[in-house]
Formats: structure tokens, C-alpha cells, sequence
């Protein structure tokens, strides 16, 4: 018989990536003014913080079906992140470009590792069908 280990969730690069979005995007809102931090910044702060909160929670639960559901959740809230408010934040000129790309680069490969390891989790469901 095989003794596989489960990797405690900081071990996940999912969630490594996730924690580093989580630091650029407190430089971000650290930086804003008190109205930019009200009308955009609060809604992008709560989206990248979401996204490892989700993996957590997701990772935590015994049934399959519940840890893909809040793994889409947590892609959800990059995506949300990402496509909406960081383009905002660049768009409105509230951020620099070297931030927003540092951001976008690990968005980017966030998005592929989370696309990944949710197709991971459905497939040891299956094998122990």
C-alpha cells in the first residue's frame, strides 16, 4: 500500500501564489487615497484576499464535490480581481504600470496552476470510483 502524504495548504502553490498576489495588492491599496480606497479599493482588496481564503477552505473539506465548489470560488474571485478591477486601477491611473504587471504576471500563472489543480482534485475523485 502507498502512504501518500497531503501537503498542509501552505505548501500549495495555488496558495503561494495567491499570498503573493494578496502583498502586491496591499501595496496597491496601501497607496490610494482615502476615496480611491472606498470606491475600488475595499472591492479589490476583498476579491485577492478571497481567492486564498477560498483554496483554505476549499483544501479543509473532506468531500470532493465541496472542495472543487470553493476552488471555483476562488478562481472566480482572481478572475474578478484581475479582469475587472485591476484594469480598472490601471485604466483610471491609479496604479503603476510596474505594479500592475507584477500583478497580472502572477495572476496569469495563478489562473493556470487553479485551472490545474481543480482538474487534479476531479481526477483522484474518479480514480476512486
Amino acid at each position: 500500500m502507498i502512504n501518500k502524504k497531503r501537503l498542509v495548504v501552505t505548501e500549495l502553490i495555488v496558495y503561494q501564489l495567491s499570498r503573493k498576489l494578496s502583498v502586491i495588492a496591499w501595496k496597491i491599496y496601501f497607496a490610494m487615497s482615502y476615496e480611491d480606497k472606498k470606491h475600488i479599493g475595499d472591492q479589490f482588496i476583498r476579491s485577492t484576499d478571497s481567492i486564498g481564503a477560498n483554496i483554505v477552505e476549499g483544501y479543509s473539506w473532506f468531500y470532493f464535490l465541496d472542495r472543487v465548489r470553493f476552488f471555483y470560488f476562488a478562481r472566480a474571485s482572481q478572475s474578478e480581481a484581475t479582469d475587472h478591477w485591476l484594469d480598472l486601477l490601471i485604466e483610471r491611473g491609479k496604479i503603476s504600470e510596474d505594479l500592475f504587471n507584477e500583478y497580472k504576471s502572477i495572476s496569469k500563472e495563478l489562473q493556470i496552476k487553479l485551472n490545474n489543480f481543480i482538474k487534479r482534485t476531479k481526477d483522484e475523485n474518479e480514480r476512486k470510483i
